[in-house]
Parts: structure tokens; sequence; C-alpha cells
């Protein structure tokens, strides 16, 4: 028990307490907004009754603003600063959960979608620059593990909670999603800290405008990095948001046992990411991007031979040990990549490939299954992930020597 303290206590010193508020305040916010996600389509698809297509183009319309905003929250992050970016977004998110909990009609649902993918980069690219301005480069591996930990609790909790709620009222789960997200941007703003470097107080005017994305642009290895990630996020948009549409509707897998997918899946990566990041952290990165996509590849591909919970749970297994390989290492290698006066720029079209995973991959999975057949959003996804593995093996000859400590751009 002494040697548990003092690890516990090892670990508390070796980051910052402004890196402890966001690992709270993700917690928090995590449990609430997962007892909704997971079950956001089913509830949209029952109460809309609207075929899978119409269903997913919510999907879309959320990553075009998420794209959008994405491109802009570069430049005004390391313009403005990262904390109070991060709490209007945090709070507009939770006011916008509410908003949800109303909805009655297409357009009310689409407009919501809207406005979260509108806040949600704002507080991505923040927090991302954020941990990064705190946490050194030899430590940033860890920390990002950490705070992954932190979100995965909060969804090891939130989807088994929420979907015995939602059988009952999808209302109190959109509530307490609301309330965990105005919680942490609370926090933020009473107990945080502006972590800008000072170097952004010289407005020049390379960076008072949106030029600052050449340098990004130019980084051939960053924007392969880029282009092949983003194709693995497809998968993983694929699996996250057609998955409990797909096993309600076909499988008749109802919320309050599907809850427990992604709860899996959190626990897997709250007792499992800190440990595979230790190992994959020795290993070069390009060599550890293409493994992760290995098994989300293999994951999409095996859902279209699973009929039940228990084949469904299997292949969230399959797909959280390549998330566990690949997440911490995409967010660390693009770190790693970013000068720091670009930080924001570069975490900002990192998490842009989400938003485009997101605006694509839902869509033509439900044109899949509407058109052909519902099994054909998986085998399709099965030859989008066969494609990323060559993209990243691709990547790995190309730029052989990269490795994580990698600090400037290639010219």
């Amino acid at each position: 028990m002494k040697n548990l303290f003092a690890r516990l206590s090892t670990l508390l010193r070796n980051y910052p307490r402004q890196f402890w508020l966001i690992f709270i305040g993700m917690l928090v916010s995590t449990i609430g907004t997962s007892m909704i996600w997971p079950f956001l389509m089913i509830y949209v698809s029952k109460k809309l009754a609207v075929p899978l297509t119409q269903v997913a183009s919510l999907m879309t319309i959320n990553a075009l603003t998420g794209l959008v905003f994405s491109l802009i929250a570069g430049p005004i992050i390391d313009r403005l600063g990262r904390k109070w970016i991060m709490v209007v977004s945090l709070i507009g998110n939770g006011l916008v959960y509410l908003l949800l909990a109303r909805a009655e009609s297409f357009a009310s649902f689409a407009l919501a979608e809207a406005l979260l993918g509108a806040f949600n980069p704002l507080y991505r690219v923040g927090a991302d620059a954020m941990l990064a301005d705190l946490i050194p480069a030899e430590k940033r591996s860890s920390a990002y593990a950490l705070i992954r930990m932190s979100g995965n609790t909060g969804v090891a909790i939130g989807p088994a909670i929420g979907g015995f709620v939602a059988v009952h009222s999808y209302t109190v789960a959109f509530i307490a999603a609301a309330c965990g997200l105005i919680f942490y941007g609370l926090l933020i703003g009473w107990r945080g800290q502006e972590t800008l470097p000072a170097i952004q107080t010289d407005f020049s005017q390379r960076e008072r405008s949106f030029e600052g994305y050449g340098r990004v642009w130019r980084h051939r290895e960053f924007m392969m990095f880029i282009g092949a990630f983003t194709l693995t996020s497809m998968l993983a948009s694929l699996i996250w948001v057609l998955l409990p549409v797909y096993s309600n509707l076909q499988f008749g897998v109802p919320e309050n046992l599907y809850g427990f997918i992604p709860t899996t899946n959190a626990l897997m990566v709250v007792t499992l990411q800190y440990l595979v990041t230790q190992m994959t952290k020795k290993h070069p990165p390009l060599r550890m991007l293409t493994l992760g996509t290995v098994f989300y590849a293999a994951a999409t591909t095996l859902i279209a031979f699973s009929s039940g919970f228990w084949g469904f749970w299997c292949c969230m297994v399959i797909m959280t040990v390549g998330e566990l390989i690949l997440i911490p290492t995409s967010t660390t290698y693009t770190a790693s990549l970013a000068p720091a006066d670009m930080r924001g720029r570069y975490m900002s079209l990192y998490g842009l490939t989400h938003n485009v995973a997101s605006g694509i991959a839902p869509l033509m999975g439900g044109f899949l299954s509407d058109a052909i057949a519902p099994r054909a959003t998986w085998f399709g996804g099965g030859i989008l992930g066969v494609i990323s593995v060559f993209a990243f093996l691709l990547l790995s000859r190309r730029f052989p020597a990269s490795t994580m400590a990698a600090d400037e751009p290639d010219k």
C-alpha cells in the first residue's frame, strides 16, 4: 500500500497542477456526454423515422462546421490564447446538449449538430495546445496517455449508466451531458492559467493572418500523415456512429446492453493505455501507426460477419487494441513535428482529420446500407482500411528516419 501511495505521489508531482485540472474536467464531462453520444443516432433514427442516410447526414453537418472551425481554431488560439477559448467552447457545448433535449425536427437536430461542430474543435485544439505548452517533449507521450485514460474512465462509466437511463428517459441523459461540460468550463475559467507562449505577443504580419498555415501545408511528412490518418479515422467514425444503429435495428441489441460495448473500449484504455504507450514509444512512430491501422481495418471488416452482441463486442475489442496503439502515437507525433509558435495550427489540422472522417464515413456507410445492404457498410469500411494501411506503409518508406524528437518541419 505504501508503494502504491508513493507511486501516486510521484505521478502527481511529475505534472503541473493545471494538467490535473484538465484531467479532472475531462473525466467529469466525459461521464456526462458518454451517457448520450453512443445512443444519439438510435434516438434520432427512432424519433424522426427517416432513412439511415438522412440520420447520418447530421454527422456530415457536424463535420462541415467542424471543418471550418478546425481551420480557424489554430490561428485564433495562437493569437488569443488557450484558456478562454476552451471555456467558451465547453459551456457552449453544454448549452447545445440542452437544445438537443428539446429538438423535435430534423432542422433542430441539424442546428444542434452544427453548433457542436463549431464548439468541439475550439476546445480540442485549445486543450491539445495547452498540454503541449505545459508538458516538456520527453513527457508528452505519457501525458497524452493519462489524459486519454481520464476520458476513457468517463466512457467506462457513462454508457453503462446512460444505456439504462436512455431506455426510460433520454432527457436525463442530455441534462447530464450539459452539466458535465459546464462544470469543466467553469473549472478551467476559475482555476486555469493561460499558457500561450510569450513569443505570441509579437503580432507580426505572418501571425496576424492565416498565412502561417503555409508552413504547415509545405511540411510534406505532416501532410502525408494527415491524409493517411484521415482514412483510419473514417473507420473509427463508421464504428462509433453506425454500429449502435446497425446492432439495434438489424439485430435488436437494446441500448442498455449495447452500452457495455463502449464501456469495454473505455475499460481497456483505462487499464492498458499507459502500459501500451510505454511499449509503443520505444518504436518508430510510423511503424506503430501502421500497426494500429491494421487492427482498425480488421475490426471493421469482421463486423460484417457478426450477428449479435458478443460478435460486436469482440470487434470493439479488436478496434480498441488499434486505438491503444494509434491515438497517443498520432497525438505525440503531431506535437513533436510542430514548432512551438505553430502548435495551434498543427493541432488544428490534426483535429480536422476527425471532422473530415465524421463528415464522409457515416454518410458513405448510410448510403451503402440504404442502397445495397446493411452489411455493405462494413465491407466498404474493410476496403478503406486496406487503403489506409498501404498509405501508412508508403509514408514509412518516404520518411524512414522520422522520430518523436523532431522539432522542426521539413523545408
